[in-house]
């Protein structure tokens, strides 16, 4: 059986309540504020508000926006909340209730918009062709055309069996990194966008899978524009996340059903 060695966290995880306020000074002239989240955590979205509204982004990255998606926003959608869920399709994407993530918006609303999801016709050329013909003309530069070194490549697929409830077969779980890997560069390619079009800072908004800085955006920014001021928050629950960041911020993990219920239901 496969033991897994996780890379120790650069911080330890503090408690969000009375703690924030003295993790949002560091982030203060960092070019790139990537902020981590569980997705369906509402003090998760709290937090991202909070920080948001301090630093004044002059743009945002969103990990649940397609860059499509993102170009059809409008100043004005951001104080009209069913209109902006409208215009990007949030109720059909799977991504948790619009209600948590429209406080973040309203944080920076003068903040340019950018999408940094994979459409899903991209995943699948992943899944046909490797990640790095799904990238496009600079794979390379991004290092999708290099294989990951083996240790972390059986971490990571480990990681994502279990992820998907031990229900897959495993031998699906290199393309399931190599998506992951995809994600994570084109989220670094569109903050360089922004960090170009607007001349920062920028603001990240995504999972703590992306934002770790062992392997998740960080990597790809630091390998393509090194001289970026990157700084990088986790958001643990209960005390419990995987990755290394410059800071972590711990909330309570809300209740929630267990998603591998239904494979043992069906099991």
């Amino acid at each position: 059986m496969l033991q897994i060695f996780f890379l120790a966290m650069l911080a330890v995880p503090v408690r969000a309540e009375g703690q924030l306020e003295n993790v949002i000074p560091r982030m203060q002239g960092a070019d790139v504020v990537i902020v981590g989240e569980v997705h369906d955590n509402p003090d998760h979205h709290v937090n991202q508000y909070t920080v948001l509204k301090a630093l004044q982004p002059k743009a945002v990255v969103w990990e649940m926006l397609t860059s499509e998606e993102a170009g059809r926003i409008t100043s004005e959608m951001i104080y009209a909340p069913e209109r902006l869920a409208s215009a990007v399709e949030w109720s059909q994407s799977g991504w948790p209730a619009f209600s948590m993530y429209h406080q973040v918006f309203l944080a920076a609303p003068d903040a340019r918009i950018f999408g940094g999801e994979v459409p899903r016709e991209a995943a699948l050329a992943t899944v046909q062709s490797g990640p790095a013909s799904a990238f496009g003309a600079e794979a390379a530069r991004y290092g999708l055309t290099e294989p990951l070194p083996k240790a972390e490549g059986d971490v990571r697929e480990a990681l994502q069996f279990a992820a998907h409830c031990e229900a897959m077969p495993r031998d699906r779980m290199r393309t399931m990194v190599d998506i992951q890997r995809l994600r994570d560069a084109v989220l670094a390619r569109e903050v360089i966008k922004a960090m170009n079009e607007t001349g920062g800072p920028v603001a990240v908004i995504t999972g703590n899978g992306h934002a770790r800085r062992d392997w998740g955006v960080p990597v790809y920014l630091d390998r393509v524009q090194p001289d970026l001021n990157v700084f990088v928050l986790g958001q643990s629950e209960d005390g419990q996340i995987d990755g290394a960041f410059d800071a972590i911020i711990d909330s309570d993990a809300p209740a929630r059903e267990d998603p591998c219920d239904a494979f043992r239901d069906n099991g």
